[in-house]
């Protein structure tokens, strides 16, 4: 089957990504789906809706395999079942309704308790007045204090548990102001964590619950702890101080217990192909509900791995196959076959370039012409790509004869990658003639191409945004009047080229003199006008994003200057060709949070006023004081695998060069279907 894995990736340590599955555990889910024999497409959920709809649209999967949790609010894990079910696609684990229930604690144990099933008493509390109310509640200290909507052990630590009345009320209103949709105070129950999993297809005589496990904590790793939890500190900083018992050392009978409440939860609460449900059990020998999910952890390790291999599932394949199992019996998807079998004809992509014939140099003044063109090897890697979809590739150089030879190419949607070949506008070219034949294509349209190839455009419009950029100017004889109260030092480069031409280490000027004579250097070479702007001390980093309205902005890239001895320090055309050793490149970025806010913020307003679509990448320079800066737009990113920074930024947040043209085809694929549907319409009316 064709397969869209749908996940949120862990690009961080931050405990807003707690719940979010690690690289490892994405890359174990996806080799074991393919190990399965099926075609799996990984899509990681971060960024705007309509980027998800597009490309699973574009891939059009016979089932979604969903461990996708959200990023916010308390309907965060229901909104892709219910995404997909608008989209009618099949999905693995619960509804949209299930998910909403089970990640609402308060709301769940209030179901269970109706059906019987014994929970610790517990009081709601989601606004700052409620709290006094807590001292004429009758709960039993101690008592636990938890975000009511979050999983993962988020905002639990060993001062979560309280004992008396006089520290309930401030931890309360802390953990309120972290957690403003709600916390729950529920009387903590001494004993220790027994988790039961549930796998649908698996133990058909106990209706699918698996052998209870148990969590045991090291503490000669931990050191002493006062409450036996498996809290925050445990799951995202300690981890390789938790072991899973299976099965879980306990009485036959409470056992037996486990097994009957797990299946009341099950039912009770719709839980569908698998699930995990929390217990805790008292010194009394009492089994207490404590709460349910609906996504249950599939990293490697977790307990419904272990306790799936007491049944006969002894490796991740056979649970993962078990799960779509199950979501193919309720979808009534026959395993064997696929909609591919009776799909619609290939589509027909045009992969338009310009091909580099000339090696980069650096001692003749024609020797970085060919600069942005792409080497052989790339676009065989992006024809490789984008045929990898199903789609049959046309290979379109972008040369003079391309006028005449596009209309009868008879391809269906392009993938531009063509920079054009002379003039100002040449990057717009070729969108121009596709847009002129009715041909829909991947990437900015002529408009947002010209303008940012244009420097000193790009940077006024950035400007009128209020965004900071660089004071700058246009010189195109080095005799121009400079401004009153120009600053020096400044970097002049070329104002319509890109991948660093004309930018070299003799590129900044400190004085008048020295830049009247750079700038007729530079003019005399390439016949054009040079944006003189001042040059700014700080860190440089570059944004890559992908989507169409709302962009999804990936982490930034730090360029990361290894040669500190010259005074200026500049990503020359030089070293990103050819000493290479000179610079690296850190991705994530290591910034602190603000920063990384700011430079997202800055990147996604940039995409946004230039009239960005589908992918651009950003640079950005600090100034002095640490301030984001604007520094050029470049909405045709390189796209050569392992040196592109848009390729570099992608890899290391787990989007392979496959899944990156994916990404940004899907657009465009979108945009060539309702072109059809419309001119269906138009047809009929």
């Amino acid at each position: 089957m064709k397969i869209a894995f749908t996940h949120n990736l862990q690009l961080s340590t931050s405990e807003d990504e707690a719940e979010f599955d690690r690289p490892e555990t994405v890359a174990a889910i996806t080799e074991a789906l393919r190990a399965l024999g099926h075609e799996v497409e990984p899509i990681d959920v971060a960024g705007p809706a309509s980027r998800i709809v597009a490309r699973l649209e574009a891939l059009a999967p016979d089932l979604v395999f969903n461990t996708a949790e959200g990023s916010r609010g308390r309907f965060r894990e229901a909104f892709y079942p219910a995404l997909f079910d608008r989209l009618g696609l099949p999905f693995t684990m619960s509804d949209a309704y299930v998910c909403a229930l089970t990640l609402d604690k308060q709301l769940t144990k209030m179901v269970l308790a109706a059906r019987g099933v014994p929970t610790p008493h517990s009081v709601f509390v989601e606004r700052r007045e409620q709290i006094e109310l807590l001292a004429a509640s009758t709960l039993r200290f101690p008592v636990i204090v938890k975000p009511n909507f979050e999983g993962s052990s988020m905002g639990i630590t060993q001062d979560s548990i309280v004992e008396n009345a006089l520290e309930l009320a401030p931890l309360v209103e802390s953990l309120l102001q972290r957690f403003p949709t709600g916390v729950l105070v529920e009387e903590f129950i001494v004993g220790q964590d027994i988790t039961v999993p549930f796998l649908e297809k698996a133990a058909p005589k106990r209706g699918g619950v698996l052998e209870p496990a148990q969590y045991c904590f090291d503490e000669a790793i931990t050191g002493p702890r006062r409450y036996q939890i498996y809290d925050y500190d445990l799951k995202a900083t300690h981890f390789d101080a938790v072991s899973v018992r299976v099965p879980a050392q306990i009485d036959a009978s409470i056992r037996d217990r486990a097994f009957d409440l797990t299946r009341r939860v099950i039912a009770a609460l719709g839980v569908r192909d698998a699930g995990r449900v929390d217990f805790r059990l008292d010194a009394a020998g009492e089994l207490h509900f404590i709460e349910v999910n609906a996504l249950p952890s599939l990293e490697p390790g977790a307990s419904i791995y272990e306790s799936a291999a007491l049944v006969g599932l002894g490796s991740i394949e056979k649970v993962l196959q078990a799960i779509i199992s199950s979501a193919a019996d309720r979808f009534g998807i026959t395993l064997k076959s696929s909609r591919r079998s009776f799909a619609r004809a290939p589509i027909q992509v045009g992969l338009i370039y310009n091909l580099r014939r000339m090696e980069n140099r650096l001692d003749e003044a024609t020797g970085d012409d060919e600069a942005e063109f792409d080497s052989p090897d790339t676009v065989a890697a992006i024809e490789e790509a984008i045929a990898s979809y199903g789609h049959n590739v046309v290979r379109l150089e972008a040369t003079r004869e391309l006028p005449s030879i596009l209309p009868a190419s008879g391809i269906d949607v392009a993938f531009n990658v063509a920079e054009g070949i002379e003039g100002r506008t040449r990057e717009s070219q070729v969108p121009a003639l596709l847009e002129l034949l009715g041909i829909p294509y991947t990437g900015s349209d002529p408009a947002t191409l010209s303008l940012s190839h244009d420097k000193g455009l790009a940077k006024r419009l950035i400007a009128q945004a209020g965004l900071r950029t660089p004071p700058f100017l246009l010189m195109t004889t080095g005799r121009e009047r400079l401004p009153k109260g120009f600053e020096f030092p400044v970097i002049a480069k070329p104002v319509a080229e890109g991948s660093s031409k004309g930018v070299l280490r003799t590129s900044v000027a400190e004085d008048e003199k020295g830049l009247r004579e750079l700038v007729q250097e530079i003019v005399g070479r390439y016949h054009q006008a040079l944006i003189v702007e001042h040059f700014l001390p700080g860190r440089e980093f570059t944004v890559a994003l992908l989507g169409e309205r709302r962009p999804r902005a990936l982490p930034p890239m730090e360029v990361i200057f290894l040669d500190r001895s010259p005074k200026y320090l500049l990503y020359t055309f030089e070293s990103k060709f050819f000493n290479v050793d000179k610079v690296r490149f850190e991705v994530p970025a290591n910034v602190e949070p603000p920063l990384k806010r700011e430079l997202e913020r800055v990147a996604k307003s940039a995409f946004t006023v230039l009239g960005c679509r589908d992918f651009a990448r950003i640079d950005l320079r600090l100034d002095e004081k640490g301030h984001v800066h604007f520094v050029e737009c470049n909405p045709l990113p390189g796209l050569t695998p392992g040196f592109s920074d848009f390729c570099v930024i992608a890899e290391a947040v787990g989007i392979g060069f496959r899944a990156l043209v994916g990404e940004i085809m899907a657009p465009a694929l979108r945009r060539m279907r309702e072109r059809r549907r419309e001119q269906l319409l138009g047809r009929r009316g």
